[in-house]
Formats: C-alpha cells, sequence, structure tokens
C-alpha cells in the first residue's frame, strides 16, 4: 500500500461547495482506498491505496464527488515525501515559531514563468515569499486575510496553488507517517 496525501481546494468555505468529511471519507471508500482519515474541514486526507497511479486516483475522485456532490473540485494529490521535502526547504525557519503566519501553497507543477517583479511589488514591508520548485512559501505575520500577495499569488504564478499554514502542514506529515 501506498500513503498519499489529498489536499482539496474550494471545499467548505463561505457555506460554497459543502462536502462534510464524512461523506469524503466514503468516496474515498468507494474508490478503493484504505485508512482515509480527514484534518479539518477544509479538505485535507491522508489515505493508502495499492497503485501507485495518483493522477488517475485523482481523476476518478474528482468524478465521483461531482456525480455525488454536483461539483468538482480542484484536487491535488502528493507523496508524503514531498510534504517532508517542503518542511526541510522551508527558506524561513524562523517563522515555524508563529505556524499560522508562514504558509506553503502547494503547486501543481513547477511555474515555467513566474511574474516574481509583480510579487514582489505587492508585498507589505513585513511579508517574505520564495518559490521552491512547486512550492510557494510566504511568510505574512500581518495575517493573509488582507495580503494582496497572498490574494495575487496563483495568478502571477501562472499554476493552480492550493495553500496550507505551516500547522496544518505540520500535522499532515505526522498523519501520513503514522
Amino acid at each position: 500500500m501506498h500513503t498519499y496525501i489529498a489536499l482539496f481546494r474550494g471545499i467548505n468555505v463561505g457555506g460554497k461547495n459543502s462536502l462534510p468529511m464524512k461523506d469524503l471519507t466514503s468516496i474515498f471508500e468507494i474508490l478503493g482506498a484504505s485508512n482515509a482519515k480527514t484534518y479539518i474541514q477544509s479538505g485535507n486526507v491522508v489515505f493508502q491505496i495499492a497503485s501507485n497511479d495518483i493522477s488517475s486516483f485523482s481523476k476518478r475522485l474528482g468524478t465521483e464527488i461531482k456525480e455525488q456532490r454536483g461539483f468538482e473540485p480542484q484536487i491535488l494529490v502528493i507523496e508524503p515525501s514531498e510534504v517532508e521535502t517542503a518542511m526541510t526547504n522551508n527558506p524561513f525557519p524562523e517563522a515555524e515559531s508563529e505556524p499560522s503566519s508562514l504558509h506553503l501553497g502547494f503547486l501543481a507543477v513547477a511555474p515555467e514563468n513566474p511574474d516574481l517583479k509583480k510579487l514582489e511589488s505587492l508585498k507589505k514591508d513585513s511579508e517574505r515569499f520564495c518559490l521552491i520548485d512547486r512550492i510557494f512559501y510566504l511568510h505574512a505575520p500581518e495575517g493573509i486575510g488582507r495580503s494582496k500577495l497572498a490574494a495575487s499569488s496563483e495568478k502571477l504564478l501562472g499554476v493552480p496553488m492550493t495553500d496550507r499554514n505551516w500547522n496544518t502542514v505540520c500535522k499532515l506529515k505526522e498523519m501520513a507517517t503514522q
């Protein structure tokens, strides 16, 4: 069995795309996954499957959610080693003591032509960011709710992204290694 982490984007946010975690774990079971465990309502699932074809599984997962719930969320399925590498490569280790201010944006693919100059122009003096391969690191001590940098990062990177704070990343790593 192979362990993976599914990161969902846009479920259970602002009353839209409702998908209770109990229903989500049932969908994983229908598709042959085992030991599906969720973390918080926004869509983080650690699971195991026999196959190592995560692209096919992700497509089937999206299709099944659409059939059952009427919407197809963006899903990024990654290996636990990708989370570990992202944590090891964190360019802002001092921010780990304020885990809600440190965010990792997991990208679907490495961006070919990110507009880093525009990103730099949008950041507040207190904010820092770094792009390493398929991870966009953002340290936003004032929060990301009003951050122009956070709001524009996906568009300026030019690839789909789903963001998790340091607390969530740490918890997912822990769940995946249990």
